[in-house]
């Protein structure tokens, strides 16, 4: 049985590159799974306003900071959080193989990450993650709040739709 590290996308630059919030989920996952094993890692994001998939650049930036390919597995087609968690819950299904789960994505987002794969039954553990607030700055830090606070209920409520009616896949 193995913990897995579900690290959450975020924004892709033009160029390719990763954005500060996409680096600091990838870092805070290599930190609170530096002791753990054995470990996977589960990246997860499609393509937003800019390529390639955000779970794409979570590998990369898994490998460079010291994971191996075989402890790294990719959902590469999710657009928003729901889909994230149920294309990752596909997938761990089909391994069979969770123990323990943690959400590696941003501070305000983490607990919505939570709540939605614990209503899929995971033993869930949440984890100090790097704070994005002294890079993003107070307002849009709190625009990020506001928009959690209006998700999550929409999404326990979207996901337990899809439970009762047995389209979780």
């Amino acid at each position: 049985m193995s913990h897995y590290f579900v690290i959450f996308g975020a924004a892709v630059r033009a160029d390719g590159t990763p954005s500060g919030s996409l680096m600091r989920r990838a870092e805070g996952a290599l930190a609170l799974a530096k002791d753990v094993r054995p470990r996977i890692f589960l990246a997860t994001g499609g393509v937003g306003r800019y390529g390639p998939a955000e779970a794409l650049v979570i590998r990369d930036l898994l490998l460079a900071g010291g994971a191996v390919q075989q402890e790294i597995l990719i959902e590469d087609k999710a657009t928003d959080t729901l889909q994230s968690i149920l294309f990752c819950h596909a997938i761990m299904r089909s391994r069979n193989d969770v123990e323990l789960l943690t959400p590696c994505s941003s501070g305000y987002h983490n607990l919505r990450c939570a709540i939605l794969f614990r209503l899929l039954g995971y033993r869930v553990r949440t984890g100090r993650m790097p704070s994005d607030l002294p890079h993003i700055g107070p307002w849009k830090w709190g625009r990020y709040v506001l928009k959690e606070a209006l998700a999550l209920p929409f999404d326990v409520s979207l996901l337990l739709l899809r439970r009762a009616t047995g389209r979780l896949t």
